[in-house]
């Protein structure tokens, strides 16, 4: 690993002294770093300015999360603008561990208290108080929609999968014209089962965004948080694995309800389109299936 020996000054001016850096990776859009001083330590992640505003969304969404004090989140020490551009978001360190045999009850309790939470909007509905990020491709949570079926119909429709079609504007007809019959067949789709509920999501929850702490915590990160559907939420924990061994069972004795086969699969097409959007390649045919199966 790179070890750094000047602290950046922005630190020091806002949480007092010197940090000692060390580089721990980069991904497209930020650079990651061990912060220490003595013996405090935090994950910063660095980003310029052209990917500062998907820190600055990273922050919002985990304060959001930790408001509920439902599900254990990485807590946000700060969120620094830098003089020459670009932000730096200094987290909570947290240390993760291989999950026991019962973390999956315990994180399906969490999520469940957290989808069970009435949404944080004022006045509530469907939606975000700004938009934010799924990956690195923006997600657009605004305008806001009421939160009734009709208004979930109209979100879900424009806000999610309208919107990755106009960014696969210049994929083939097909894949454009199968998410348009996909929309226009939502009131149909959604008829069945119970009517969407809004309730604050992660909206990004992969098996890459969970971990557990030595004491057996369940905690989430790098969200996408929105007010959407709860159940939107856990047909995204399906798509790339699934979600760990007693986590079903202890979700639904808490209360929560899964999403049919139909409802999961049109809830898991706006993550394809966002593949075939970020990837290409066997995402745009698998996205295409989906949505042809759909409508």
């Amino acid at each position: 690993m790179q070890q750094l020996q000047e602290p950046l000054p922005e630190l020091g001016e806002l949480l007092g002294g010197r940090w000692q850096l060390q580089a721990l990776g980069a991904s497209a859009f930020c650079d990651t770093w061990e912060a220490r001083q003595g013996r405090d330590l935090l994950f910063l992640k660095s980003a310029a300015e052209a990917g500062a505003d998907m820190l600055r969304a990273e922050a919002d969404g985990l304060r959001a999360l930790a408001a509920t004090r439902t599900v254990r989140v990485p807590t946000v020490h700060a969120v620094l603008e830098r003089p020459g551009g670009g932000v730096i978001l200094a987290l909570e360190w947290l240390q993760f561990v291989r999950p026991d045999a019962e973390f999956g009850f315990r994180f399906g309790q969490a999520l469940a208290a957290l989808h069970a939470q009435a949404p944080p909007l004022r006045p509530p509905g469907f939606g975000w108080t700004r938009d934010n990020y799924i990956g690195a491709t923006p997600q657009r949570n605004t305008p806001r929609h009421p939160p009734t079926a009709a208004g979930w119909i109209a979100f879900f429709g424009q806000a999610r999968l309208r919107a990755m079609r106009e960014r696969l504007r210049h994929a083939a007809s097909d894949l454009r014209l199968a998410i348009d019959a996909v929309i226009d067949a939502l009131p149909q789709l959604l008829a069945e089962g119970p009517p969407p509920r809004a309730a604050l999501v992660h909206g990004d929850l992969w098996q890459g965004n969970w971990g557990m702490l030595a004491d057996g915590t369940p905690v989430i990160f790098d969200p996408a948080v929105s007010c959407s559907d709860a159940q939107a939420e856990l047909a995204m924990m399906e798509l790339f694995g699934s979600p760990p061994r007693g986590f079903r069972e202890a979700y639904a004795r808490a209360g929560g309800t899964w999403p049919d086969l139909r409802r999961t699969q049109l809830y898991q097409l706006y993550h394809l389109l966002n593949h075939a959007v970020l990837f290409g390649g066997s995402y745009v045919q698998q996205a295409l299936r989906t949505a042809r199966a759909l409508a």
